[in-house]
């Protein structure tokens, strides 16, 4: 029989379990029934866990590695891809509950922040697909949850876990050295820093530089890729940031009516905690600092950091309301009505040619922050369409190929999505593997790159530059995908004959770290 605290516990936690529930369900559902194809990062996903290794020239391998694990158990369907990130999002929706309990707040508190992340619909649409960043926000609420309990019990072995599970986020995305930092900051500036006299906070350190030294070698051994990859994508692929655009991201990836939540949160946080627990404070401020410092950052890449946000906002919503408590009530019931009226906006539940129209109603605006020219629809969505016509036009014109030359050809892409859609859907297809100078692929491929190579299907580009490498440069099909972003809606697929010289000489300078 369970024991009064256990059933005083589960009453607390019922509402956070109920929304917890129906978050996994609905990832599942949208998984299962989506109407949209994969994503962009989820066929590149794929196609690194046919690599596996210590490390991408983008992120680091646990994800990857996690994915070749379901990928052997359950296959490579919507479902099964997105049943994960979504169980990631339940586990984050009972941590930010678990949150509001250690800083003082009852049932209603943990209500209203498990509902506060569940509603946030960038963490929905982050949550809604395959990548590292579903399993970064769980990793940091697991950060948080170790400091919380070190705080509350005392017990040096928190410290080790703290560590573990940097060091495994650090192999996730390393962003999360950012809230190590912020770890760091928070000891010192609070009564925790008595545990700097001890050997537990440095052997912590030490573990997570240890789970994290194998992509540290792997980036040796790769002349820095990751470091290039990030010094181009900033310089290149993020549109620059100010702190009013990157606040105001916050406000329409967290949901519009729970600012006031958060917020309070921030200054509960400094003001209504004890004098460790705010250690959680000084690190959730230390990461926004260094994400304003970059003008290139993403407002997205503070979402890990919502969750204890939303549980201190809660509990001061809960006390602000006590002689009240309809008042908090009323406000769930608010927040869920509206989180679930802007649920199209991060899952794929709305057809796509109704979404436009949806978006002009409620008034969403189509962004970017990659500095693309946009479609009819958010690249958060328009990279979910045309990945398999794709494969199958560049498939057509493989067999249009004589056989002398299908011996002898390859396949060139200009970007990792459209060669991981062609590998993905072109399975069956006997298609040779594609080729890309972009980010892991270009290291793949170099592995491929044979002066038996005579004829090349290329994906994408300029007919005159490809003049410079061969003799022979012929358009033999146009694929179109409407929906696509503009980039890719018109792709021209050229057969390429004649390599003027080997390609090994000119692969070096395909390269495209972004």
């Amino acid at each position: 029989m369970p024991s009064t605290e256990d059933e005083g516990t589960l009453k607390r936690n019922r509402g956070a379990l109920v929304i917890a529930a129906a978050v996994l369900l609905l990832h599942a559902v949208n998984g299962a029934y989506t109407t949209y194809g994969y994503f962009r990062d989820e066929l590149y996903y794929i196609a690194c866990s046919e690599h596996i290794g210590w490390g991408y020239v983008d992120h680091p391998p646990l994800s990857i590695a996690l994915l070749w694990l379901v990928r052997a158990v359950a296959g490579d369907s919507l479902f099964v891809l997105r049943f994960l990130p979504g169980l990631a999002h339940a586990l984050t929706v009972l941590f930010t509950a678990s949150f509001a309990g250690s800083f003082g707040g009852g049932q209603r508190a943990r209500t209203v922040a498990a509902l506060g992340i569940a509603a946030a619909p960038g963490i929905t649409g982050i949550n809604g697909i395959y990548s590292m960043n579903a399993f970064d926000i769980l990793l940091w609420s697991a950060v948080f949850f170790a400091v919380l309990r070190l705080t509350e019990t005392d017990r040096p072995y928190w410290w080790l876990v703290t560590g573990a599970v940097l060091g495994l986020g650090m192999m996730n995305k390393i962003s999360m050295g950012w809230l190590a930092v912020g770890i760091a900051a928070g000891t010192a500036l609070t009564p925790l820093r008595r545990w700097l006299r001890t050997p537990w906070p440095w052997s912590a350190a030490a573990l997570a530089l240890l789970l994290f030294l194998p992509y540290i070698i792997w980036n040796v051994q790769n002349d820095w890729a990751h470091l290039e990859f990030a010094r181009n994508a900033s310089s290149h692929k993020y549109a620059s940031q100010n702190p009013v655009t990157f606040l105001l991201g916050l406000l329409t990836l967290w949901h519009p009516l729970a600012v006031p939540v958060w917020t309070a949160g921030a200054i509960f946080l400094f003001r209504s905690v004890s004098a460790e627990r705010k250690v959680i404070g000084y690190a959730v401020a230390t990461v926004l600092v260094i994400l304003l410092a970059n003008v290139h950052s993403k407002a997205e890449y503070f979402n890990p950091a919502a969750p204890p946000l939303f549980a201190a906002g809660a509990v001061w919503l809960e006390r602000a309301t006590q002689k009240r408590p309809r008042l908090t009530g009323a406000y769930a019931v608010l927040l869920a009505v509206t989180g679930a009226a802007l649920l199209p906006l991060a899952l794929d539940i709305v057809p796509a040619g109704s979404l436009p129209g949806y978006m002009r109603t409620i008034g969403a605006p189509v962004p970017s922050t990659e500095g693309h020219r946009m479609g009819a629809l958010p690249q958060h969505f328009a990279d979910r369409h045309g990945w398999k016509e794709l494969a199958e036009r560049v498939a057509e014109v493989y067999t249009q190929l004589p056989e002398e030359e299908r011996q002898h050809s390859a396949v060139y892409t200009q970007n990792y999505g459209e060669a991981a859609a062609i590998d993905f859907f072109g399975r069956g297809r006997s298609l040779p593997p594609a080729m890309s100078g972009h980010n892991s692929y270009w290291l793949w491929s170099r592995e491929r790159i044979s002066d038996s190579i005579r004829v090349l299907i290329a994906v994408g580009g300029k007919e005159d530059d490809y003049r410079d490498t061969f003799s022979e440069v012929t358009l033999a099909a146009v694929h179109r995908a409407p929906l696509a972003m503009p980039y890719e809606a018109e792709l021209p697929i050229y057969i390429c004959r004649g390599p003027r010289v080997p390609l090994r000489f000119v692969w070096p300078a395909t390269k495209h770290y972004m």
